[in-house]
């Protein structure tokens, strides 16, 4: 007794013409668009000003290496980038999914923004960055890090794309898995740095397009100043809770408070457990325990000399019936500080 589905087949195959060869079948992965790896890559190019216009990269991994005296723009999200063997090179690379890793290069300047920040082997890169995780140099000198600061359109979709946050920005804290005894194998670029004078705005006709700015007050990434000396002994933690205009609300913020004179120490956007927001909100966190399943909160540092009051004046004035947690000590050793860095505990979950 047959199967009718194998007599099907057969009485197919015998009505089949004889020189008609039986067509392959076709897979989903047959039909995806071919990749040439050549698109994603720059490599051996001397004196010259190359770029990825947005769009172009898509996700894709990139290669750049054994480059030397070039100027490189990446304007679009990718999943991984290394840079092997490059020297005296200007380099800026849009959002990373991944991980960006610099292999033995020397006399580069860059501008980046990615998940994880790995250095090794290279000597005298200067870096602004934006890392979600902490960076990490081995077997390096003379790096230094200066916060992420760049702007144009497309910029901020990219880092949806990418899964990064712009309020998650590690850039200060680095760990050097090689240290070296009386000596500091990286350190923080001045405060003052001005970002075009060590990666500037391309030139070329092709690259002009795309509409950049490096204007602190357009930067996608807000401005911090990470793990540098406070000018103050008051902190102020202000938490903002998801909703329609929860990145809005908290850009400004940020604008406001800077604008008087405060600074923006440190931000991270986090989801929060209950027993989260126990700790850092106390004995006030029952009144926020129904908001934290609305979605991811976003967590600001402020330092200053009154930030804690100018920062309760702003949030009445400006945001009035927008739910906000704002700390009231004034204590850095064991308040509002030390509630930040339980919150910077948290684990990322966007």
């Amino acid at each position: 007794m047959g199967c009718f589905f194998s007599k099907r087949r057969k009485a197919d195959k015998e009505s089949r013409p004889e020189n008609e060869e039986e067509r392959p079948k076709q897979y989903s992965w047959d039909q995806r668009e071919k990749v040439d790896p050549k698109d994603y890559m720059f490599s051996g190019l001397k004196d010259e000003t190359v770029g990825r216009l947005p769009g172009t990269v898509a996700g894709q991994q990139f290669l750049i290496q054994d480059c030397e005296n070039c100027n490189i723009y990446i304007f679009d999200h990718s999943a991984t980038i290394t840079i092997d063997d490059c020297t005296n090179c200007i380099i800026f690379l849009g959002p990373v999914k991944g991980s960006v890793f610099f292999r033995n290069c020397r006399d580069c300047k860059c501008t980046l923004a990615c998940q994880q920040f790995r250095v090794r082997d290279c000597r005298k890169l200067e870096v602004f960055l934006c890392c979600a995780t902490q960076p990490i140099i081995e077997s390096s000198s003379n790096i230094k890090f200066g916060c992420f600061q760049w702007y144009y359109p497309e910029l901020a979709f990219q880092f949806k794309d990418a899964g990064l946050s712009i309020f998650n920005n590690t850039w200060s804290n680095i760990h050097d898995f090689t240290p070296v005894s009386g000596e500091l194998n990286w350190s923080l670029l001045p405060e003052d740095a001005v970002v075009q004078d060590y990666v500037p705005i391309p030139t070329t006709e092709e690259l002009k397009a795309v509409r950049v700015s490096t204007e602190a007050n357009r930067s996608i990434v807000p401005i911090s100043r990470g793990q540098r000396q406070k000018s103050s002994d008051e902190s102020c933690l202000v938490v903002l809770f998801a909703g329609d205009y929860t990145i809005a609300n908290a850009r400004k913020l940020i604008d406001e408070m800077v604008g008087k004179g405060f600074f923006l120490v440190q931000t991270k956007e986090a989801s929060m457990k209950a027993e989260d927001a126990q700790r850092v909100f106390r004995e006030k966190a029952p009144d926020f325990f129904p908001l934290l399943n609305k979605g991811p909160v976003i967590a600001l540092e402020f330092n200053g000399d009154g930030a804690v009051e100018g920062c309760q004046l702003i949030v009445n004035e400006i945001f009035n019936g927008t739910k906000m947690f704002v700390s009231e000590s004034k204590e850095t050793a064991s308040g509002d500080v030390d509630s930040f860095y339980n919150f910077a505990d948290i684990q990322i979950g966007i």
